[in-house]
């Protein structure tokens, strides 16, 4: 009779098509209430003697069914995957999707090509905070009280001696308190000042630079500043240098380079001249060695300052300063 069971027991075993009907067919046999199961409690109402060989071969069948239901499902499991490839199957001769990859933005694109530069030139790049003290916004740099720049329509103030730094010159001061000479880096960073139209943002972005060391002239700054915007903008573009005037710079300089929208020919950009203003630079002036506690006479150095917002605008002509910060996604997938 168990012969028959377990002939049985195949028999059905070998119509299962799926996980569930087996798992069923399990149920069936071994389960709590299943035939070997009942079989086994039935064990007790026998001899010693029968017990123990019916109890032997109920054990033996019940060991080997578990067995084999446990190869049949690893069986089916198998086919269950082989089925699911095959209606997953991808031709990896098709061409692929678009997808529209995340870019640098225009002026962090001019930004790290602007550091780049100048770390070729041997220059280091500085950090400072943005929120600032008057003294080394102001003060140490030999912008006095009544200074213009100070007036609260320029400046946002935190608190009568903490402001927004209106540029990062304040890095400077910094870093020769920390440094002695030869020192030579730029200090890019956001600058905020009470400002806005189509060419001015209250936030925007300088990178101001520092060299310092005995017997620096101007013309160690005039020939970087040059081989710099021509790097920037290419290497026929005229640059000019025009006498000018900073509080922390003596003397001091602005510098023009021809106008890339009219070949320097005069146009509505550059007000018929043929000329744009780029940046700003100088020899330091004596005060601020005596603010950053060098000796008197001993060194010598040039300072320079440009907006990076003004430059990409030039760089790649765009005439509004507020597209920057427009995200407009058909604006920013140009560049």
């Amino acid at each position: 009779m168990q012969d028959n069971l377990k002939q049985t027991f195949l028999a059905e075993l070998d119509n299962i098509k799926s996980i569930q009907e087996l798992s069923n067919l399990k149920a069936k046999y071994i389960g709590k209430k299943g035939l070997i199961t009942e079989r086994i409690k039935q064990l007790r109402s026998l001899s010693p003697e029968e017990r123990k060989v019916h109890g032997i071969f109920l054990n033996e069948l019940k060991n080997f069914i578990e067995e084999t239901i446990k190869n049949k499902e690893v069986q089916l499991r198998q086919q269950e995957i082989s089925e699911a490839l095959k209606k997953e199957y991808i031709d990896i001769t098709l061409p692929g999707k678009d997808f529209y990859f995340g870019g640098s933005h225009p002026v962090n694109k001019t930004l790290f090509e602007i550091v780049d530069i100048f770390r070729e030139l041997g220059f280091t790049v500085e950090e400072g905070p943005e929120v600032e003290l008057d003294y080394y916004n102001f003060e140490a740099l030999n912008i006095p009280k009544n200074h213009p720049a100070r007036d609260m329509q320029d400046t946002f103030y935190v608190s009568e001696d903490v402001v927004l730094r209106t540029h990062t010159s304040p890095i400077q001061i910094r870093v020769m308190e920390k440094k002695n000479p030869p020192l030579r880096f730029i200090a890019p960073g956001k600058v905020y000042r009470c400002d806005s139209d189509v060419s001015h943002t209250p936030m925007f972005h300088q990178v101001e630079g520092l060299m310092v060391d005995e017997e620096v002239s101007f013309s160690h700054l005039k020939g970087m500043l040059v081989y710099f915007l021509r790097r920037l903008f290419g290497e026929e573009i005229p640059v000019r240098f025009r006498p000018s005037f900073f509080p922390f710079t003596e003397p001091s300089t602005e510098i023009d380079i021809g106008c890339i929208i009219c070949g320097a020919k005069g146009c509505r950009v550059c007000k018929g001249t043929g000329w744009l203003e780029v940046l700003g630079a100088g020899m330091v002036h004596p005060n601020v060695f005596k603010f950053a506690g060098y000796p008197h006479g001993k060194y010598t150095g040039f300072a320079f300052g440009m907006g990076v917002e003004r430059l990409t605008m030039l760089k790649y002509g765009i005439d509004d300063i507020r597209l920057f910060f427009e995200n407009d996604i058909r604006f920013l997938r140009q560049f």
